[in-house]
């Protein structure tokens, strides 16, 4: 069934009223009709069974009927990856999405080669994704910043899986093995890699665990696939699946 993100508030009675962008969607690549059915959600009150009750060129009104999954919390869990190139980091979040990170955060490194990103497409990117995959929330993006500022302020109750390409930390099973959930943060760098001073000042954030993914080099965007899978594994909302 269509899942469709929107703002509203969500309760008994209520209905939707989308725009013109959404009301296309509905009405001319899904080709939905009065009286038609589908699931939204807003990332707070759960996902409803919504029916449509008038739709035209103009906008779309649908009726809220039924409560069909109440709202719940994922893992408290940020993805922290250097700005790379646009289809790479559009990549990046459509998987983080999927994969079940609540938060990603763009930043800027000594070797970043990209340009700025793109927050507006980014976040239509992870609302795509969350409608997909049946998640009830969408994942923030946050304003591209500088790792230096993001490691200066480091909240003193997170963790920081810190991904570190040099491959002496130890690996990513072991790392983790014996570890709280809790609110993590994972940390994957640019192309060319963290300068040893970033990578001296990740080691020394609060809470930083040095994790290893394996012999191999990893471009950054497989790099954020697997530290995230694996992080679900060991202490995410995967263990009880």
């Amino acid at each position: 069934m269509i899942r469709l993100f929107v703002d509203a508030d969500l309760r008994e009675g209520g209905g939707i009223a989308t725009g013109a962008e959404q009301t296309h969607y509905l009405a001319n690549v899904m080709r939905l009709r009065a009286g038609d059915e589908l699931l939204a959600f807003n990332g707070r009150d759960g996902e409803w069974l919504t029916r449509v009750a008038e739709i035209s060129r103009r906008g779309a009104r649908m009726e809220l009927v039924t409560l069909e999954r109440p709202q719940i919390e994922g893992p408290d869990l940020e993805l922290i990856v250097a700005v790379v190139k646009r289809a790479r980091l559009e990549t990046i979040v459509e998987k983080a999405a999927e994969l079940g990170a609540q938060r990603v955060v763009p930043v800027a490194t000594a070797r970043t080669n990209a340009g700025h990103a793109n927050i507006a497409r980014l976040t239509a990117i992870a609302v795509e994704a969350s409608e997909q995959t049946g998640r009830l929330d969408v994942p923030e993006i946050a304003r591209q910043a500088k790792l230096s500022d993001i490691l200066t302020a480091w909240p003193a109750d997170r963790r920081l899986m810190f991904c570190d390409e040099a491959g002496d930390a130890a690996p990513v099973a072991a790392a983790l093995a014996g570890a709280n959930a809790g609110p993590w943060s994972i940390l994957i760098g640019p192309e060319g890699g963290f300068t040893p001073a970033e990578r001296a000042a990740a080691r020394a954030t609060p809470g930083a665990v040095p994790v290893n993914l394996g012999p191999r080099i990893l471009r950054a965007d497989t790099a954020a696939i697997a530290a995230l899978t694996l992080w679900q594994a060991a202490l995410g909302d995967w263990r009880g699946t």
